[in-house]
């Protein structure tokens, strides 16, 4: 049927997805979280032994396509680059990190829940997948709609206007995106079957396009990836979705889905449209640098432990968008590791927060204090993450930090030298962070608080060595981008 034997791209879609569907049959909870645990587990498995054993890291040789909508020029066509490497590793990596970390909590209608996120799960790996557009806007919606539900169903009590937030924000940037792609559709060459072509390749020669055609068609995907990242001004979304979120869910937001927004301008934008890049490069790096100095100043002043790794979320993917379209090779080989990083280190963030407020019942940072007494291996797993979430030397994002700073000094001086401001702003509030919520005399919420368990010592721990071994021993991750980085370098020099 499907013109060819098993291919990994295809199980990290499938397996999920059937997971998913099956768990909405298994009422008992205890039993859905050893399932959802379990299939997350097998499809790490399968992440990681497509990278072990497909040699090829482009999408010869382990890819998969099946002819969908021939008529019109659609294929089920999915297949590995580097950046999709990267990025499948990370959803692999993160969703058992969430079920382990979050195996002790109960959900109303659990088995609903854990098979939205197995769904939510294949829908991110679609994206990160797919060489067909509108493949990748199928999975690109697939991706946002159990999160709707996730949010909705279970969130707190603001949660109908913040997912409805984030739902209009989302949507209207998707049909912009779809306008896009229907236009650049129709200026792609015929095949066989259809008089015009989805392939990613036809979309790619479309970069024949003129200039004025890119510098149109450009804002209508920027925009749409702008709103996933978020970048400033499209990040008000952002804050609230996370704090009225279930921590497991804002995990998925925060860790992989952001990075939708990232990886689609590597492999769909930039490509696509070369001189309209050129073109507006200074506007979006600018935009990202001003949003790296504001959410940054607003992180400073937050007393909510959600909203504040929110807005440290906002500063972190602006840096890397800019570092992207200032088209550098080192810069986006940072960016390329950054994204892997980043994901681990602010799910570190989470899994503290979700462990603290379900002991405590509150995350008001005014309200806590003195939890190092109390909890003193959750106290130091929560250093270490939030020191390598600023870059401390020697720590996973230093070097992925490193390498966009040295991409963006490349680019312009002064944009890299406004953008480092946010190095010392991010220090000022982390360091508070840790400061008054584990330092200092306990209370009486605090006192009541007690260390973490094996589970979440389990967790915690596989996080902290993934900070100690990337900060020391990063290139496996860069190798994994290569081709990527490669293609784009080429493209813009």
């Amino acid at each position: 049927m499907f013109g060819g034997n098993v291919t990994f791209p295809h199980l990290l879609i499938f397996f999920p997805l059937l997971a998913g569907l099956a768990t909405f049959f298994i009422k008992k909870e205890s039993t859905a979280k050893a399932w959802v645990l379990g299939a997350s587990l097998f499809t790490l498995g399968i992440s990681l032994a497509s990278i072990c054993y497909a040699a090829d890291p482009l999408l010869s040789g382990n890819s998969f396509s099946y002819e969908w909508l021939k008529y019109l020029g659609s294929s089920f066509a999915v297949g590995f680059d580097g950046a999709g490497r990267v990025l499948t590793l990370l959803t692999a990596v993160s969703f058992p990190l969430i079920f382990i970390s979050t195996y002790r909590s109960s959900y109303k209608n659990a088995n609903v829940f854990y098979a939205l996120m197995l769904l939510a799960q294949a829908g991110l790996m679609g994206v990160f997948l797919a060489s067909d557009a509108l493949i990748f806007y199928f999975f690109w919606e697939l991706a946002l709609i159990p999160v709707y539900f996730l949010c909705s169903y279970w969130g707190g009590e603001k949660r109908i206007q913040a997912t409805f937030k984030f739902f209009i924000y989302t949507f209207t940037g998707s049909l912009l995106m779809l306008v896009g792609i229907i236009y650049v559709y129709l200026q792609t060459t015929h095949t066989d079957f259809a008089p015009h072509s989805f392939s990613m390749n036809a979309f790619y020669a479309s970069g024949l396009l003129s200039a004025h055609q890119q510098s149109w068609l450009f804002w209508l995907f920027f925009i749409a990836f702008a709103i996933k990242m978020p970048i400033f001004p499209f990040h008000t979304w952002q804050p609230d979705a996370y704090e009225q979120s279930p921590t497991a869910v804002t995990m998925v937001l925060s860790a992989i889905m952001v990075k939708m927004g990232l990886f689609a301008v590597i492999r769909w934008l930039l490509p696509i449209f070369p001189l309209a890049v050129v073109k507006f490069d200074h506007i979006v790096i600018v935009l990202s640098i001003i949003g790296i100095i504001y959410a940054s100043l607003i992180a400073m002043k937050q007393d909510d432990l959600k909203r504040l790794v929110a807005y440290s979320s906002i500063a972190h993917i602006g840096l890397m968008n800019a570092a992207l379209f200032a088209t550098k090779q080192i810069g986006v080989e940072g960016v390329l590791l950054q994204m892997f990083n980043h994901g681990i280190n602010i799910l570190g963030l989470w899994i503290v927060i979700e462990l603290m407020e379900k002991q405590l019942g509150i995350r008001k940072i005014s309200q806590l204090g003195g939890v190092a007494q109390k909890a003193p291996a959750l106290t130091i797993m929560l250093v270490i993450i939030a020191l390598a979430n600023i870059g401390l030397p020697l720590t996973n994002a230093f070097i992925g930090e490193f390498m966009m700073f040295a991409g963006l000094f490349q680019y312009n001086a002064w944009y890299a030298a406004i953008a480092a401001v946010g190095i010392i702003l991010a220090a000022v509030y982390t360091l508070n962070m840790i400061q008054k919520v584990f330092y200092g005399e306990t209370n009486a919420i605090t006192t009541t608080a007690k260390d973490i368990s094996l589970n979440e010592k389990l967790a915690l721990g596989f996080i902290v060595v993934l900070i100690f071994v990337g900060g020391i021993y990063p290139q496996p991750m860069l190798d994994l981008g290569k081709e990527t980085v490669k293609a784009i370098v080429t493209l813009y020099k």
